[in-house]
């Protein structure tokens, strides 16, 4: 009596089936193995391509919300010292941490005082220099909305 890779001998013992039969159908071929590969190297290339975008969705969002939190940083200066700070760094300490945050990128942000009650934060996107289109594009608390 055979029991796979075991058979039992007349005096009832097991014994290791020396003799295997090897199907030649069994397993997959290198053409079948290939298109699975093909088709997980697709998709993984898809996966990737939308997840570098999603990347630099964020970090434009990032970059939105430290303007933010910088305006309202200086608007409790002015509040304070009834009047616009000479630099971010004035406002530093009313931040947490206490300091001046660098944008998503690694630049510093530009603080531009325009009047006595008006300025502009900006960060200038992947390139660090004015102007740009898409993520080198400017990002200015002036033409943010409410819905940024």
């Amino acid at each position: 009596m055979k029991y796979g890779i075991l058979k039992q001998t007349q005096k009832g013992d097991f014994v290791m089936n020396k003799k295997r039969k090897h199907n030649r159908n069994a397993g997959f071929t290198l053409v079948e193995l290939m298109v699975v590969i093909s088709i997980i190297a697709i998709l993984a290339t898809i996966v990737g391509v939308n997840m570098l975008g999603a990347i630099d969705e964020s970090s434009v969002g990032a970059a939105k919300a430290q303007i933010s939190n910088l305006k309202t940083a200086i608007v409790s200066y002015k509040l304070k010292h009834r009047k616009l700070p000479d630099s971010l760094e004035d406002v530093a300490s009313l931040l947490d941490p206490p300091q001046v945050p660098k944008d998503p990128w690694g630049n510093a942000f530009v603080y531009n005082k325009i009047s006595g009650s008006d300025y502009e934060i900006i960060s200038y996107g992947v390139d660090g220099t004015p102007g740009g289109n898409e993520l080198d594009a400017d990002i200015s608390s002036k033409t943010m909305t409410s819905e940024n």
